[in-house]
Order: C-alpha cells, then sequence, then structure tokens
C-alpha cells in the first residue's frame, strides 16, 4: 500500500498569523508536520510514501531531500507549483497506478491508534474487492469550508456536499483510493476542474463504490490557533 502527501499550499494564513515556517515544517509537538505523516505512514506498511511541495518552498523540498538520501524510509517526491489541491493529486498520480493508496494533506492531524485501524481496515477491503475507496470521516465540525459527506445505513457514501441542512459527518481529507480512482481524476484535470471536493464528487458520480470511516476527530491547522488545538487533540494520545 502506498500513501501520498499534497505538502504543496502556501499555508499563507499561518504566515499572516506570524508562523514563519511553510506549512509542512510548523511543528506539532516539536515534530514537523511532514515528519510526523512520514513517519506514522512507515509504520503503517507503507511501500512507498511520494510527496509533492512547491517550487517556493525551498526549505521543504531539501528537508525531503535529506529523508529521501537517509533511505530510512521508501520517499519519493516532486517538487512543483500547481494550481489546486486536485492538480497536485493529479501530479502523484503517475505513481500511484498500481496499488491501493492513502492520500492526505500535510496538516491532516489524526490520532495514530486511529489512523493504524483505518490503514488496516482499508487494505483487507481492497484486497476483498469489496471498495473502491474508504475515506476519512468525522462528525467534529470545525472547518471554514466543510465538505458534508452523505451516507447510506451500510456507511456507503451517496455524495459530497457543500451545504447541508442535518449534517453529520464531514470529509476529514483522508481518502484511501484504489488506481481505479486515476482515470476519473484525469477526466477532471481534463475538463478544466479544480479542488479535491469535485475530484471526490467525481468518484461517486462515475459509480465508484466508496464508504466512510469515521474517525472521533481530524484536525486541520490553517490558523497559528490551530496548532495548540492540535497538540492539545493529541496529547490525549499520550
Amino acid at each position: 500500500m502506498k500513501y501520498a502527501i499534497i505538502a504543496a499550499g502556501e499555508g499563507s494564513r499561518l504566515a499572516q498569523e506570524g508562523v514563519q515556517a511553510p506549512k509542512p515544517l510548523v511543528k506539532v509537538g516539536g515534530e514537523h508536520l511532514i515528519d510526523r505523516l512520514i513517519r506514522v505512514f512507515n509504520a503503517n506498511g507503507a511501500s512507498e510514501i511520494c510527496v509533492i511541495c512547491n517550487e517556493q518552498m525551498t526549505a521543504v523540498a531539501a528537508h525531503l531531500k535529506e529523508i529521501a538520501e537517509a533511505k530510512q524510509v521508501p520517499l519519493k517526491f516532486i517538487v512543483k507549483s500547481t494550481p489546486s489541491s486536485m492538480h497536485s493529486a493529479w501530479e502523484l498520480s503517475q505513481w500511484l497506478t498500481d496499488e491501493p493508496f492513502v492520500l492526505t494533506t500535510v496538516d491532516t492531524i489524526f490520532h495514530e491508534k486511529e489512523f493504524a485501524t483505518y490503514a488496516k481496515t482499508f487494505e483487507l477491503l481492497t484486497q476483498t474487492g469489496e471498495i473502491d475507496g474508504l475515506m476519512g470521516v468525522t462528525d467534529y465540525i470545525d472547518d471554514e469550508k466543510p465538505l458534508y459527506v452523505d451516507v447510506n445505513d451500510a456507511l456507503q457514501i451517496t455524495g459530497f456536499f457543500d451545504t447541508c441542512e442535518q449534517p453529520k459527518y464531514i470529509s476529514g481529507g483522508i481518502y484511501g483510493l484504489t488506481p481505479k480512482a486515476i482515470p476519473v481524476l484525469q477526466r477532471c484535470i481534463e475538463r478544466g476542474e479544480s479542488r479535491m471536493r469535485n475530484f471526490q464528487r467525481a468518484l461517486v458520480a462515475e459509480g465508484l463504490l466508496l464508504k466512510a470511516y469515521p474517525f472521533s476527530k481530524v484536525l486541520d491547522i490553517d490558523h497559528a490557533s490551530d496548532i495548540e488545538k492540535a497538540e492539545a487533540f493529541l496529547d490525549i494520545e499520550h
């Protein structure tokens, strides 16, 4: 199973709020966001970890180069500025055509034990061919523009929505997918679409069987205050 990380955002809101480091190198609990994900993914059966960062983040590219050269983890990375997260995913997809993969953005914060169970579940379900994707969702809604996830009683995803009268789950930004998703992504790019949420909608529209996997809580680091929130949340783990 492969893992992929989109570490290409500017982190402009963090910078405006006085956080000097580029987002992938922001520290939560004394650990860079990018290092935390690489460590967790490596501990959960990564055959390969693929990362994209933008061309402006020279410190991030240098950091990734150092990790790759140390050869402690199976890391591949690409340095390329893209117009959107969907385009970043498209750049990564060249490495994701041959086995199931889990894709996240660099600032996705979750409990490690919960993630380990999710990764095992995803691996088992793809081995039996039961699903085309297992998407991490949460009922903890603390997001500026949440993507609401509609599910049936079997937790099969029936739609992704910008607004919702009675929200149960929102997307946690943890995408477990099989290579079947890549042609869908290609068609999205060819249609001139952008944003990961539109890719997720296309997966449902094209008939891929996606299931929701509830996490207790998933946080993003968009503001300086989110760093403290994340540290308090992760403290529960120790």
